[in-house]
């Protein structure tokens, strides 16, 4: 099995996808009256608006992190994504080096849903990190 979709819940789908096609520079494609997918290398992230697509109520932002990778300089994307009406993490909102070895910056979109933006060639895709005990 592989993940093909991500879920981003948004209450305004023509704001969502103007911050979307901005922060990722491509124009997507409106699928239904509530839903804009974008292809990110063969995922498609997708802006839903449940209540354009008929369901009777909003869920409220993602709980979780949506991670995504790119070759632009950080600098330049992160300062997209806040120009687009990104909030930056209070904690993890500055470019830095993670101690799995990501280079990275937190951000939440403008629905609260949260993401983060990955240096490419510094992902962390699993292994060679020792797993240490939790501290008493």
């Amino acid at each position: 099995m592989r993940i093909f979709r991500v879920i981003l819940p948004v209450d305004d789908l023509e704001r969502a996808t103007q911050f979307y096609g901005t922060l990722l520079e491509t124009h997507g494609e409106r699928v239904t009256s509530g839903r804009h997918y974008f292809d990110c290398g063969g995922i498609l992230l997708a802006c839903w608006d449940p209540l354009a697509d008929g369901d009777p109520t909003f869920p409220g932002p993602n709980p979780g992190h949506v991670y995504l990778t790119t070759g632009e300089r950080l600098e330049a994307v992160r300062q997209r994504a806040i120009d687009a009406g990104a909030v930056p993490d209070p904690w993890r909102g500055t470019i830095a080096s993670r101690p799995w070895g990501e280079r990275s910056f937190y951000a939440r979109d403008p629905w609260g849903n949260p993401f983060c933006i990955v240096e490419a060639g510094s992902e962390y895709l699993g292994g060679g990190f020792e797993i240490l005990p939790a501290s008493p």
